[in-house]
C-alpha cells in the first residue's frame, strides 16, 4: 500500500535538489524553476442524472512560464489531489525541456472516479470545468493547452474544444487550445499510441549502446528480451505491442484485479481481447496467474515497465525487483527510496521524465498541424513519390533490372501524416537518450540516469530564464 504521508510533488524536489548541485545555476534561479507558478483550484456543482447535485473538486497547475504556453494532460481520477498535480505539471517542464518541446509544465486534474458517471454527466463537469479555465484565462493556443491523461480521451478533449470555440467565436488558432483530439476536429495521426511508442523507441535506444548493456549483463538490441509490462491501458498495450512486434518476448502483465505470466511468451492482442471479453486478464490460456497483481513487478525479467499509477515501486518492495533494466512509462513509478536501492543494486532506471514524452512530443506536432492549418505530408507527399518513381525509371532502365515488387511499393511511398509523426518521434527520443546518456558519461560522480536527465532539464530551463532577462 503507498504511504499516505508520501508527498509525490515532495519526491520530484528530492531529485531536483540531487540533481541541481551538477548544475551552474545560483540557490535563487533553482528556486525559480522548481516552484509552481500557479495553481488553480476550483469547485463547481453539476446535476446529475438522479436530480442530485454533486459538487465536483479540480485543479489547473501552471509550473513554468519559460516558455509558453504551458502544456499538460487532464486526468480524472478519485485519488486527485493538489500534490499530484502540482508534482505531474512539474515533471511537465522538466519532459518538455528535455525533448526540446517549446513548452512551459502544466496539469490538470478533476476528482472524480469516471466509471461512477454517465457519458452526459462527464460531459457537464468536461464542459465547466473548461468554461472555470477560460473565466480565468488558463486555457488558450498560447497560454496553456491540456490533452488526455489517466481517465480521459479523445472524447474529453473534442468537448474541451468545442466549449472553447463556443466562448472564443472566430478565433482561428482555436483547435490549439487543447491536443489528443480526435483526428477528425484536427487532431494528428498516431497521437493515440505516441506515448508507449516513444517508450519503445526510447528503451529501444538504451538497448543498443554497447557499453550500457554490457554493464548490465545484456546483449544489445531488443529482440529476445524478456519485457514485463504493469498497466494495460493506452500507455501499457501499445508499449507491449511494440516491443512484442520487435522480437522481444513479453513474460508478463497485470493490471489492477491480477497478473499473469507465461516463459514462453503472451500474444499481447490475444491477452488484450481476452481481457476485453472476461473483464479479466486473469486465467489467460496458457498462462499462470499470480497471486497479486504486484507480483509481476518482482518476477524475473529483463525489462521491467511500470504503466500504470505512481509510486508503485518503493523502498519496501524495491529489493526484491529482478528486471535488469526499469522503463518508467507511467509518471512517478518508483520513490526516491528505490531509486537509492536500484542504484546499489546497479540496476538501470530509465526516468519517466524523458521516457514518456512521447505523448507531449506528439501533441507539440498536433498543436503545430493546428496553428499552421495543413495536415502533415499533404504538400510533399504526391511530388516525392512521382520523383521516387522517375529516379526508380530511370534505376531500372540504365541497369536493365527490375526491382521486386515489395521493394518498388516501399521505394516509391511518400509520407504520410502518421509516418512522419513517426520519424519526428524517434528522432526526439533517440536524440534525448544521447543527451541524457553523455551528460552522465561525462560527469561520472552524477549517480544515475534520472539525475542525470534533471541536469539536462535545469540546464536548459535554467537557459531560457536567463536568455530572457529576467534574472538581470
Amino acid at each position: 500500500m503507498p504511504d499516505k504521508h508520501y508527498s509525490f510533488f515532495g519526491a520530484v524536489e528530492r531529485s531536483f535538489n540531487k540533481a541541481a548541485g551538477f548544475t551552474k545555476w545560483e540557490s535563487g534561479i533553482l528556486e525559480q524553476i522548481k516552484t509552481c507558478n500557479a495553481v488553480f483550484q476550483m469547485r463547481f456543482p453539476i446535476k446529475r442524472d438522479d436530480g442530485s447535485i454533486e459538487v465536483i473538486e479540480a485543479y489547473r497547475v501552471q509550473h513554468s512560464h519559460h516558455k509558453t504556453p504551458c502544456k499538460g494532460g487532464i486526468r480524472f481520477a478519485a485519488e486527485v489531489d493538489q500534490d499530484e498535480v502540482m508534482a505531474l505539471a512539474a515533471l511537465m517542464t522538466y519532459k518538455c525541456a528535455i525533448v526540446n518541446v517549446p513548452f512551459g509544465g502544466g496539469k490538470g486534474g478533476i476528482k472524480i472516479n469516471p466509471k461512477k458517471y454517465s457519458a452526459y454527466e462527464l460531459e457537464k463537469i468536461t464542459r465547466r470545468y473548461t468554461a472555470e479555465l477560460i473565466k480565468k484565462n488558463f486555457i488558450g493556443p498560447g497560454i496553456d493547452v491540456p490533452a488526455p491523461d489517466y481517465g480521459t480521451g479523445e472524447r474529453e478533449m473534442a468537448w474541451i474544444l468545442d466549449t472553447y470555440g463556443a466562448m472564443h467565436p472566430g478565433e482561428i488558432d482555436a483547435a490549439g487550445c487543447v491536443t489528443g483530439k480526435p483526428v477528425t476536429q484536427g487532431g494528428v495521426r498516431g497521437r493515440r499510441e505516441a506515448t508507449g511508442l516513444g517508450v519503445f523507441f526510447g528503451l529501444r535506444e538504451v538497448c543498443n549502446i554497447k557499453d550500457v548493456m554490457e554493464k548490465q549483463g545484456l546483449t544489445t538490441g531488443v529482440e529476445g528480451k524478456r519485457v514485463a509490462v504493469q498497466g494495460l491501458g493506452n500507455v501499457g498495450y501499445h508499449t507491449a505491442k511494440f516491443f512484442q512486434d520487435a522480437g522481444a518476448k513479453i513474460v508478463g502483465l497485470a493490471e489492477y484485479e491480477g497478473a499473469i505470466r507465461s516463459d514462453a511468451g503472451l500474444d499481447v492482442e490475444s491477452v488484450f481481447q481476452h481481457r476485453k471479453k472476461t473483464g479479466s486478464i486473469l486465467n489467460y490460456p496458457g498462462a499462470q496467474n499470480l497471486p497479486k497483481n504486484t507480483d509481476m513487478l518482482e518476477m524475473d525479467c529483463d525489462i521491467l515497465i511500470p504503466a500504470a499509477l505512481e509510486n508503485v515501486i518503493n523502498g519496501e518492495n524495491a529489493p526484491r525487483v529482478k528486471a535488469k533494466i526499469i522503463g518508467e512509462a507511467a509518471n512517478g513509478p518508483l520513490t526516491p527510496e528505490a531509486d537509492e536501492v536500484f542504484a546499489k543494486k546497479g540496476i538501470l532506471v530509465v526516468p519517466d521524465m524523458y521516457l514518456n514524452a512521447g505523448g507531449v512530443t506528439v501533441s507539440y506536432f498536433e498543436w503545430l498541424k493546428n496553428l499552421s492549418h495543413v495536415r502533415y505530408g499533404r504538400l510533399g507527399k504526391r511530388f516525392t513519390e512521382n520523383l521516387n518513381a522517375h529516379i526508380l525509371g530511370q534505376i531500372e532502365e540504365l541497369s536493365g533490372k527490375k526491382v521486386k515488387d515489395n521493394e518498388r511499393e516501399l521505394i516509391m511511398h511518400g509520407p504520410d501524416e502518421v509516418d512522419l509523426v513517426y520519424s519526428g518521434l524517434e528522432e526526439t527520443m533517440i536524440a534525448a537518450t544521447h543527451e541524457i546518456m553523455n551528460t552522465w558519461k561525462s560527469n561520472p560522480e552524477i549517480p544515475d540516469m534520472r539525475t542525470s536527465a534533471y541536469v539536462v532539464a535545469i540546464n536548459k530551463v535554467g537557459t531560457s530564464y536567463a536568455e530572457l532577462g529576467i534574472f538581470p
